[in-house]
């Protein structure tokens, strides 16, 4: 009778720990960091950088889609910087405090949630040098802090969401 009790532990255990035990050699997906969306994210500083992209259907001409939070009780200047060399070009929007700016969306402000949230026209850079599916190099900087770079896919307007935000001149000759 013994044995039989100790063989059902024993067994109870074993399946115990065969069904429950994996959790403890693999890594919590949960856990890992990554962007679910079609842009990027970065932090530098007090602000937030999130979803970033272009939507470009020539290369040259972009216009620049995020959302920037600002968590600080200041206005912060964010310097954003693409490309490089001799075929860069350089931003500034300013972000007031405890605000979210959501370039690209519809004009709205009001609260959302905890926090404020403006919308604004996305940022037209020209010149970009790149092609569209391709991944360019974009620097951020918010005030004193240290800047972060970080590679920001190029996009079409082929899908119908990103369509009204490609460039004007160009969505007139395609049309």
């Amino acid at each position: 009778m013994k044995s039989r009790r100790l063989t059902s532990l024993a067994l109870v255990a074993a399946v115990l720990a065969g069904t429950s035990g994996c959790s403890l050699i693999s890594p919590q997906a949960t856990l890992i960091h990554y962007s679910p969306a079609d842009g990027v994210g970065a932090q530098t500083g007090a602000v937030a950088i999130r979803n970033a992209l272009f939507v470009s259907d020539d290369g040259r001409n972009g216009n620049f889609l995020a959302a920037l939070v600002n968590d600080s009780e200041d206005a912060q200047l964010l310097k954003i910087v693409v490309g490089t060399g001799a075929s860069q070009s350089t931003k500034t929007v300013v972000i007031p405090p405890f605000t979210s700016v959501s370039l690209g969306a519809e004009p709205y402000d009001g609260w959302v949630g905890e926090g404020f949230m403006e919308g604004a026209a996305p940022i037209l850079f020209t010149d970009l040098d790149t092609i569209p599916g391709a991944m360019i190099p974009v620097y951020f900087q918010s005030g004193d802090a240290e800047g972060t770079l970080v590679q920001v896919p190029v996009l079409t307007g082929e899908l119908e969401y990103y369509e009204p935000y490609v460039p004007e001149e160009l969505r007139v000759i395609i049309e």
